[in-house]
């Protein structure tokens, strides 16, 4: 593949610019909280899209419209699913995580807002939930390098192992800089690209092949000749079409797990206080819908473009069809704009990754080294420790996205599902119900968690149920039972979530 100077120059630039916002944002790091939460002074905007951008990842741009490339319109009840999950978190977790972290001994991470929430002096909450975090979140980070590894191999021709280890090395520096600051400020910017790249993406391929109809009259025949042949079990062109109940709610699922991402979770905790929330939710749910609406053109429109221009790929993605959006920038745009657009999915890839090394670096500096090792440790020693465990885990990651045929949305929809099954209704019902125990909480995040390992390996093969759906309900069934068979929480929890709830009345008049 000859190298574009053009495209090239574009990168090298962006990927400067990222690296000037952590080093600006070391400098208004301090102390421990700054790292991890920024201080809680994140502002609407900045929470909104830092929150959709660590959200979407590689996914939004490769995942999404390979799969609609794929598999046609049925595949858009993803997005679906996905829209309405974040808009509930947003309506009904996002203010009550914000009061109840601060409210319950001004908690920093998940696992911390755990224990205080559910007064655990055994530390077994923190522990599970920190073990179940890292587990997780290191195979979501694995998707993010496998996604930027693809990246930079198509379009720079580059071998896979380096540019897998290339992109990780970008993304630890200015995380490894600046911590939560930098994290969601790049991620703002990020999201920025990431839209209007996705905005752009469907225009240009409508224009090059002749409008709507055009494209439509294209791939309608694409579509007739794929079932005429037997090659296909559904269509294209109608989203119901082949689709079972079961993978209908397989597709619907995917919202289920936004109230469980831990990444997602620190935009609510972080933001500057509950007046925050309104306006961030509207600025994420406008941006959400518009990304996803891109996503999914890009890929079915891609359909009609590789059918009129099969030169230009099509065998390409007969065997990787979440190639679909770097391809058709590459073919359409000129290289000074395919570089901005295509450092788009960079953007993507970065800005979750980042958010899900960083949330692993405050899992194992606050939840395990400060707690069992050294509980004394300097607020120096401790940003240390949170960026030393940046690096750490991200070589973990890299090793395990360092087969080439990983494929991003296999790698995503597992740890969305261990993440949104294991911590989902745990966090769900913690802010909801106070008759909530300690022993549900366990009871709740080890049957999330244990069920999407054992559906994945053994049933899903069987009912073809995407995981997150068995796992979330049973998850929420072992909270109610395990809660109503053991003692009440204390007077102290029941008064902390009182005070929980008159701030939300208050924040609320």
């Amino acid at each position: 593949m000859q190298l574009s100077w053009p495209t090239l120059t574009t990168f090298l630039l962006y990927l400067v610019s990222m690296l000037a916002i952590g080093v600006y944002a070391w400098q208004k790091t301090a102390d421990l909280s700054d790292y991890i939460l920024g201080g809680r002074k994140l502002s609407g905007p900045v929470a909104a899209l830092s929150a959709g951008a660590s959200d979407m990842s590689g996914w939004l741009l490769l995942g999404l419209p390979g799969a609609i490339y794929a598999g046609g319109l049925r595949e858009a009840l993803i997005g679906v699913g996905l829209v309405t999950g974040a808009y509930l978190n947003w309506l009904v977790v996002a203010p009550r995580l914000r009061v109840m972290t601060e409210v319950f001994s001004d908690s920093l991470t998940l696992s911390d807002y755990l224990e205080n929430r559910f007064d655990d002096e055994s530390g077994r909450l923190r522990l599970i939930s920190a073990v179940v975090i890292l587990v997780f979140f290191t195979v979501y980070t694995a998707s993010g390098l496998a996604a930027g590894a693809k990246l930079f191999t198509q379009t720079f021709g580059m071998n896979y192992e380096v540019a897998l280890w290339l992109g990780a090395a970008v993304i630890v520096s200015y995380t490894f800089i600046g911590g939560f600051l930098a994290v969601s400020w790049t991620d703002f910017v990020q999201g920025t690209l990431m839209l209007i790249a996705l905005i752009l993406a469907p225009v240009g391929i409508l224009m090059s092949i002749g409008g709507w109809e055009s494209a439509w009259k294209v791939i309608a025949i694409a579509d007739e000749s794929r079932l005429a042949q037997g090659g296909a079990e559904a269509s294209l062109v109608q989203p119901l079409s082949g689709l079972t109940l079961v993978g209908a709610l397989s597709l619907l699922a995917w919202g289920f797990g936004y109230v469980g991402q831990p990444h997602i979770l620190a935009r609510f905790m972080a933001t500057r206080d509950l007046r925050t929330i309104a306006p961030a939710r509207r600025i994420a749910m406008g941006w959400m819908t518009l990304a996803l609406l891109g996503s999914m053109a890009t890929g079915f429109f891609g359909i009609a473009y590789f059918q009129t221009y099969p030169d230009a790929g099509w065998d390409i993605l007969q065997s990787d069809p979440e190639k679909v959006f770097i391809l058709l920038t590459q073919n359409i745009f000129n290289p000074w704009v395919a570089g901005a657009l295509l450092a788009a999915i960079l953007a993507a890839v970065m800005s979750t990754a980042d958010s899900q090394l960083l949330v692993c670096s405050s899992v194992l500096t606050e939840d395990l080294y400060r707690k069992w090792i050294q509980p004394d440790a300097e607020q120096r020693v401790l940003v240390w420790a949170g960026r030393a465990f940046v690096a750490l885990i991200a070589v973990i990651a890299g090793l395990m996205a360092s087969d080439p045929e990983a494929r991003v949305l296999e790698l995503v929809s597992y740890a969305w599902a261990g993440l949104g099954s294991a911590f989902g209704p745990v966090v769900l019902m913690s802010v909801l119900w106070r008759r909530m125990t300690r022993e549900g909480a366990l009871a709740g995040m080890v049957a999330g968690a244990v069920t999407v390992v054992v559906w994945k390996q053994w049933m899903r093969p069987v009912f073809d149920l995407y995981e997150m759906f068995p796992a979330f309900l049973l998850a929420l069934l072992a909270i109610v039972v395990v809660s109503f068979r053991s003692e009440r929480p204390g007077r102290k929890t029941q008064r902390l979530f009182e005070e929980a709830q008159r701030q939300l009345e208050a924040g609320a008049s």
